[in-house]
């Protein structure tokens, strides 16, 4: 197995999906909440 792990993010309402990787060992709500960390930023910057 590897070191790292890819999370993906769907929207369901806009259907945008974005990805982010970290650490295999890292709790799976750490990952989670990092993948929606995200996909909140994204959403923001297209808004502006």
């Amino acid at each position: 197995m590897g070191n790292s792990v890819k999370v993906t993010c769907v929207d369901p309402k806009t259907g945008k999906e974005v990805s982010t990787i970290g650490p295999a060992n890292a709790p799976r709500s750490q990952l989670s909440q990092a993948a929606v960390n995200k996909m909140l930023y994204v959403l923001k910057k297209e808004q502006s």
